[in-house]
């Protein structure tokens, strides 16, 4: 077992791809896997690596490509749909599972796994991309700064980029789906865009408004503060288009709507060029309030998200396979720290 390997789940989708790419910056090695061989063998030809096709449901194959590695890296969304089934595979075989993962729902169904995960002395650590390494350790910095806040709000935009094919297919997924808030220390339900605000990341006032982004399940557990919205940038519109979309609820969920723009998503590129991403730039802002009302706000700036969620991810899977690591269920800041972001290429933060 090579101290630099690990098993690339996903390699041949955009991100799984920019994953392999970047993989020798930080001097590893990746092993490419994922269902279809086909895929597979060409990216593998073309980067001088190893590839194994495996397909989740074939558990014996699984397990034995598992048993060869310290670490995988799940990049196959949407999740809901690969992630219970490799972090169980991994607790039998003592491998650490990251994952890019930025659904609620999939944190909190992998934070179940934490007593388990312990027993095992393996690390889960979901959300290693853009969702949520960025926005997580600002959460904790803002905390550090204002130890008894009660409240925190955290928003992110992106200039100059657009989504992947596995990103907007997740998207689709989650039409006509409700947003979500964490409340008195619970996640709760609510229409996506129920709050909204102008917020400066560095320029002009842009208007934002809440959604239901991984922050609300992992920030929660970094940093204790028991009230977290996040919000992103969206037109006026769209805002009060929410306000009217649960009447249309019911038509964003039925299969042939989600089938039809998904039919549109396929005839698409895979994702950003090489251009855009370089040109591109993440935003981030957050806020930080206690009881008696005192703030503490910063800002952030990275690199555009993919680029990002390739650096983080390896970044990460470097830290574990040197023995940096913490059993259980670990969100990237819970893990790392919060100047975990700043060990990452061209970023920025301070303080308001």
């Amino acid at each position: 077992m090579e101290s630099n390997t690990f098993l690339l789940y996903g390699a041949y989708g955009y991100t799984g791809e920019l994953i392999a790419r970047y993989a020798t910056q930080y001097g590893l090695s990746p092993i490419l896997a994922g269902r279809r061989a086909a895929a597979l063998a060409p990216l593998a030809a073309q980067l001088g690596l190893p590839y194994v096709a495996i397909d989740l449901d074939d558990t014996p194959a699984l397990l034995a490509a598992l048993r060869q590695v310290k670490v995988v890296v799940n990049a196959a969304g949407p999740y809901n749909f690969t992630a219970k089934q490799m972090v169980e595979a991994c607790l039998q075989t003592g491998t650490h599972y990251v994952d890019l993962n930025g659904d609620l729902d999939i944190f909190e169904m992998i934070r179940r796994y934490d007593a388990t995960a312990k027993q095992a002395g393996i690390m889960l650590l979901p959300g290693a991309g853009f969702d949520v390494v960025p926005t997580d350790c600002l959460a904790l910095f803002l905390k550090n700064r204002l130890p008894d806040a009660v409240d925190l709000k955290l928003a992110f935009t992106i200039r100059g980029s657009g989504l992947s094919h596995g990103t907007a297919v997740n998207t689709v997924q989650k039409l006509g789906e409700p947003g979500a808030a964490r409340l008195n220390g619970h996640i709760v339900s609510e229409p996506v865009g129920k709050k909204a605000m102008w917020v400066s990341f560095g320029g002009k006032p842009i208007f934002v408004l809440s959604l239901p982004w991984g922050d609300v399940a992992t920030a929660g557990y970094s940093t204790g503060i028991p009230n977290i919205r996040a919000y992103t940038n969206m037109p006026m519109i769209a805002y009060w288009l929410l306000k009217v979309q649960v009447l249309f609820n019911w038509l964003l969920r039925s299969p042939i709507v989600r089938s039809i723009i998904k039919r549109k998503i396929d005839r698409g590129p895979a994702g950003p060029g090489d251009v855009m991403r370089t040109q591109a730039t993440s935003y981030m802002w957050g806020q930080a309030t206690n009881a008696n009302g005192q703030t503490v706000t910063a800002r952030q700036r990275t690199p555009e998200a993919y680029d990002l969620t390739a650096y983080a991810s390896l970044l990460i899977t470097q830290k574990i396979l040197q023995g940096n690591f913490t059993a259980g269920y670990q969100t990237p800041a819970m893990a790392y720290g919060e100047n975990l972001v700043m060990e990452l290429p061209r970023v920025q933060r301070e303080v308001l």
